[in-house]
């Protein structure tokens, strides 16, 4: 005779109204907001989190000329060290405050004009062009004679660039950016708002004869527009070409 067992059916694997589960995001991928009210709750969150997190590292250090500054690589202390006077190789960064340069240093900023980064035209590689000046020289910006000394070779110098200290003329008409003695109103500065007298408006304020200087009319240009805001320079020094020497010692 034949026999025959009844097993029990497969479960089903039906399909129910209802929430689907969240789907699976990629690790690091950014949340996206809904709609305009999320995404500035969103935004201020996130702005809170980036002050909360510069607010925690170290300060910017000063120059004894009030320069600030931050070391982003020390460099080799046995290679030399610059000094006021000595003749200097560098290769240079001029950039614009990034939004979340609140200190005035920090942050990434979009290069206004550059030297030994490969960035500019004419320059065929990274370290295929320099910029060579002596430390102290009347034509270099404050800010620059201000910040080299006591750096060593291949170290690397972030600092800040008020109007007075970089390429601004020195007269009082001009003295109406960041730091200027004049009065009222305030200055946005890419994010960055800075008590400040009247703003510089006329680019016969514009100093073309201080060092560095953009090396092409574009970068010229953006720079023309720049001049009476804050800005950044970091400058890294290649070599010491030629030490100050002390005569009579």
């Amino acid at each position: 005779a034949v026999t025959f067992s009844l097993s029990p059916p497969p479960p089903a694997n039906a399909l129910v109204k209802g929430n689907a589960p969240p789907t699976k995001t990629k690790g690091g991928e950014k949340l996206k907001c809904t709609n305009v009210e999320e995404c500035q709750e969103m935004a201020y969150k996130r702005e809170a989190e980036l002050r909360e997190q510069e607010s925690q590292g170290p300060p910017p250090l000063v120059t004894p000329g009030g320069t600030r500054y931050r070391d982003v690589e020390s460099g080799d202390e046995t290679k030399g060290v610059v000094k006021d006077g000595d003749e200097v190789v560098l290769f240079y960064k001029v950039l614009k405050l990034g939004k979340r340069s609140y200190d005035g240093i920090s942050g990434e900023g979009t290069v206004v004009f550059s030297r030994g980064y490969g960035f500019e035209d004419d320059e065929k590689a990274p370290g295929s062009k320099s910029f060579i000046t002596t430390v102290g020289a009347f034509q270099n910006i404050l800010a620059l004679n201000d910040a080299l000394p006591g750096m060593n070779v291949g170290g690397v110098r972030r600092f800040a660039i008020t109007p007075q200290k970089g390429w601004e003329k020195p007269s009082r008409a001009c003295d109406g950016g960041p730091g200027g003695r004049g009065a009222g109103g305030d200055l946005r500065t890419d994010y960055v708002v800075v008590p400040t007298a009247t703003m510089v408006a006329t680019e016969a304020c514009f100093d073309n004869t201080k060092l560095p200087f953009p090396t092409s009319y574009a970068q010229e240009r953006r720079m023309a527009q720049r001049f009476d805001q804050s800005l950044i320079m970091e400058v890294q020094v290649v070599n010491i070409q030629k030490e100050r020497t002390l005569l009579g010692l």
